[in-house]
Formats: C-alpha cells, structure tokens, sequence
C-alpha cells in the first residue's frame, strides 16, 4: 500500500473513533440531563400543604361585592371561596399570593383596574381610585404579597374618605 493510502485510512480511523466518542459523551450528558429535568422542576414546583384562612371584600363606590354565585366557590384546590361564607379563603398550599387568589375567580383585578364577571370596569380615573389596604393598612402592593393565616384583605373602588374606607374594612368578617 502507498503512504498516501495508509494515512488517509488512518485518519478516516481516528475521525470515527472521534466521532463515536463525541457521540458517547453527548449520550452520557443526556442522561444526566434527563434525570435532572425529571426530578428538579418537581421538586420546585411543589408547594407544601398548608390549611389557613384570610378574608377578604371588594367594594366599588361604597356597595359590598357578593360573592353567593357558584361560578366563584372552589375554583382551584389550592386556594378557594365557599357558598358557606364566600368573603373567606382556604389556603391549602404555602407562598400563594393575593394575584394567584384573584385569578382563580371569574374576574380581571390589576393594581389599577377591576373587572367583573359581568364585565364592569372600575379602573383608576374613570370615576374614581382603584385601592388595596391589608389588615388595615393601604398596600398597593397587595396583589404581590403572600396570603397569610388570618390576613384581610380590602379593595376598594371609588372616592370614599378614611371614614368610609374604616367602615367597609370593618365588614370584612376577622378570621378566629
């Protein structure tokens, strides 16, 4: 065999044994990456189970919103409203926040507009102010906030002053 011959079946030789190895190593990494993604996000991803109550009521221009219709009870296993008394909150998995309570319900609640299911719009400026008070105290970052045992919640849409804003805090039932 010529030299020319024999170095050209040599590195046809080294390129598949290299190449074989490539693909070894690419399979190895796979399957280590499989597992990873089949145990990790799971792992993430679950919350622990938790049994509290908060309260909470919606308000636009002093009128208190009902929540007695069916199509607002039991809407996720997580966190949920009963017929029983629809202005309190099962909270049945840690680290939910207000927004993931809210968007269980058949309704739209931003930090600057309200939509109800029947498709009011209550949205600051437009005849009113759109506000958020936990426990007592005006929060417009209530939405981001966790939902925690015995937490109550206001949201109020119109241009009541303290007073009023006291007095409708006041019907929110407190969580025993």
């Amino acid at each position: 065999m010529s030299k020319l011959l024999q170095w050209n079946i040599l590195f046809k030789v080294v390129g598949v044994l290299v190449i074989a190895g490539l693909f070894a190593l690419l399979l190895t990494n796979i399957k280590q990456q499989s597992k990873i993604n089949t145990t990790s996000p799971t792992l993430l991803s679950q919350k622990a189970s938790v049994d509290y109550e908060a309260s909470f009521g919606i308000f636009t221009h002093g009128a208190f919103r009902v929540f007695t219709a069916a199509m607002y009870h039991n809407q996720s296993p997580d966190v949920f409203i009963q017929a029983d008394n629809p202005n309190i909150i099962h909270v049945k998995k840690t680290a939910i926040a207000w927004n993931d309570f809210f968007k269980t319900l058949p309704f739209k609640l931003t930090k600057d507009c309200l939509v109800t299911g029947t498709g009011e719009k209550f949205c600051t400026g437009f005849g009113g102010t759109l506000q958020f008070f936990l426990n007592g105290v005006k929060d417009d970052g209530l939405l981001d906030k966790t939902i925690q045992k015995g937490d109550r919640a206001l949201i109020t849409f119109g241009n009541e002053n303290e007073e009023q804003v006291l007095k409708q805090f006041q019907k929110i039932p407190p969580i025993k």
